[in-house]
């Protein structure tokens, strides 16, 4: 009941023809400010919103409402006004389908100016381009938007079904976890919060995962939480510092069953406008992801899978190919861009060649199929007419298809095809092709990571692919101890539509086994985690869990641009609050008691004494 407690009888969107008769009271601001037209019937009119939809006014043109017209024809528009009238019906042939109240209108007797609105910055409409910043630097306004209230409403609905079905329908208890606590080894940096011992500091938890394997030994068994998470990660597009896990902990679980219980959750949740989910989610492994993809998040809502044409060419004189295959995973792979020639320019082809070559230091050769069903490429000189059917048929080419080929590495290949896939399922579908239909949901489970990566920084050494608390694949539990480069993880990632939506994993709930990866494999210092491996020790349960992504997960319902779309108050992609000029300086005074002194750069120490 949105009119319970409150001074309105109904909303602005609810009025029908049911109505007509009835003297309403409503709330809302004024939609319109110019449109506040004459008309045959010699009837003033405006248009109120709230919440909730649209309703029209139109004020009678007699002496007796002389007052009323005086006061909302002068109104700004955006100011917040008080109006009660009779319901009443339209006239014939001035009915508004598109309106949800468009049979009808009220007539105003009566009307107040609650609060005027000053000159605004922007239009209060979707269809009205602005600037991020500027949506950003007065956030409280676009919130009006009805697309912006749409998302957070949906977003409220969608977590409300996910705690019944997770609390009442399964069990779980919704624990807060602490936001001030220690540096985590590994992942994300973390930020860092003074405390008022000197040199002491809090960290903010980049997920609450050791808290939950905690819950987990203190036999809750199961725990979720809609959980705030923080992340320093400098000017990411599209990431947010702080955001908002759906965040969950299983005792006595297997990865089987954490996956049906996600099934379960998000037909139980997913929003009826949005059609149905299908389950079970199909699954594919980390190393088929990467082989027919070219990444571990792929988006399977269209087609050009990578094919591998190693052993097709293996017996070729090509001296590139035949140098690529020579090394340890070597490998020639390739994609077939459909109807290529029709959609791409040259200067297209030429951009994909040099974005594979600037990203991924990976040379690309094209292949053109001509109408005649003949072959287009430098490799043709090398192959007779058989083998060029051959290749034709291998990647199954049409006439007209483009094939972009690379050789080399694998990883390195498949990426580098990965990212040219979508690349050009960009460019097809700004000539006009749909390959991705934003309302069409592709979950998928990738699953068999490997457990640990090499350093970035320095390859000898390893990191966890994911974070040091995943257990090891039962079958690789012995590579651990032997070669631990080749142990696969019992970790999981659901992906939707090419992006990551949740991740997680069945943890190590021995203590031997936890400190032998923090100390032998990753080389950590254990003593950070004394507290969590003494608690393994107490006869901690077999567990696992999992955290989905709400915001990207809203953001792809909804189909938005930018998960900045559906949380109510972001920060920029530098991690700036425009609206409240976030962060912000505090004087030395206020710093004292934490210990902390700032040094300034000299031009920026000069910029802030002038």
């Amino acid at each position: 009941d949105f009119n319970s407690f409150v001074a309105r009888t109904n909303t602005c969107g609810e009025l029908r023809s049911a109505h007509v008769g009835q003297e309403v009271t409503l709330y809302g601001w004024i939609q319109y400010c110019v449109l506040l037209l004459w008309d045959k019937r010699q009837g003033l009119f405006l248009v109120l919103r709230d919440f909730q939809g649209l309703t029209q006014i139109i004020i009678p043109q007699d002496e007796a409402h002389s007052h009323v017209k005086k006061l909302l024809s002068n109104a700004p528009v955006e100011s917040v006004v008080r109006v009660t009238g009779i319901v009443s019906p339209r006239p014939p042939g001035q009915e508004n389908p598109k309106m949800p109240t468009g049979d009808i209108e009220v007539k105003a007797e009566t009307a107040e100016i609650l609060n005027s609105c000053k000159k605004l910055p922007f239009e209060i409409k979707d269809f009205i381009k602005k600037s991020e910043a500027l949506r950003m630097q007065y956030r409280y306004l676009d919130l009006r938007s009805f697309q912006l209230q749409y998302n957070l409403r949906l977003r409220s609905q969608i977590v409300m079904r996910m705690r019944e079905y997770l609390c009442n329908l399964h069990g779980f208890v919704d624990v807060e976890t602490p936001t001030l606590f220690k540096r985590t080894p590994g992942g994300a940096k973390e930020f860092l919060v003074p405390s008022r011992e000197a040199g002491k500091f809090y960290s903010l938890p980049q997920s609450p995962q050791q808290f939950k394997q905690l819950l987990m030994v203190g036999g809750l068994d199961r725990y979720f939480q809609v959980a705030r998470c923080y992340r320093d990660e400098g000017s990411r597009p599209d990431r947010q510092p702080e955001f908002t896990q759906i965040d969950i902990e299983m005792s006595f679980v297997d990865q089987a069953g954490i996956q049906r219980l996600i099934e379960g959750l998000l037909q139980y949740s997913w929003p009826e406008e949005r059609g149905c989910i299908t389950t079970p989610f199909p699954s594919i492994t980390y190393e088929e992801a990467l082989a027919d993809y070219g990444t571990d998040k792929p988006d399977t809502r269209f087609g050009m899978k990578i094919v591998d044409i190693s052993d097709f060419l293996r017996r070729s004189d090509i001296q590139f190919v035949q140098n690529a295959l020579s090394y340890p995973r070597g490998t020639v792979k390739a994609i077939c861009i459909p109807q290529g020639v029709r959609y791409f320019k040259n200067k297209d082809l030429e951009s994909l060649k040099e974005s594979a070559k600037s990203q991924f230091n990976q040379e690309i050769m094209e292949i053109i199929c001509r109408p005649d069903g003949s072959l287009k490429s430098l490799l043709t000189k090398f192959l007779g007419e058989e083998q060029q059917s051959e290749l034709i048929q291998a990647l199954n080419m049409q006439v007209d298809d483009v094939v972009l080929l690379a050789a080399g590495e694998h990883k390195q290949v498949c990426s580098a095809l990965g990212s040219l896939r979508l690349e050009s399922a960009d460019l097809l579908e700004a000539s006009g092709l749909v390959l991705r239909d934003p309302m069409t949901f592709h979950f998928l489970w990738v699953v068999d990571f490997p457990l640990f990566l090499p350093k970035k920084e320095n390859p000898a050494e390893l990191e966890s692919a994911h974070h040091p608390f995943t257990a090891p694949h039962p079958s690789d539990t012995s590579l651990l101890y032997s070669d631990p480069t080749k142990v696969r993880s019992q970790h999981y990632d659901l992906v939707l539509n090419g992006s990551e939506v949740g991740g997680g994993s069945i943890r190590i709930h021995s203590a031997k086994q936890q400190r032998f990866v923090l100390e032998k494999v990753l080389k950590e210092d254990s003593e950070v985690l004394s507290h969590l491996l003494e608690a393994l020790e107490f006869g901690a349960p077999p567990h696992g869990g999992i955290a989905l992504g709400l915001d990207r997960l809203i953001s792809l319902v909804v189909d938005a641009p930018s998960i900045r779309d559906v949380i109510a108050f972001p920060k920029s992609f530098r991690g700036r609050d425009l609206m409240g000029s976030v962060p912000d300086y505090v004087t030395p005074e206020e710093l004292a008691p934490y210990h902390i002194q700032v040094s300034w750069p000299l031009a920026e120490k000069e910029a802030k004494q002038n």
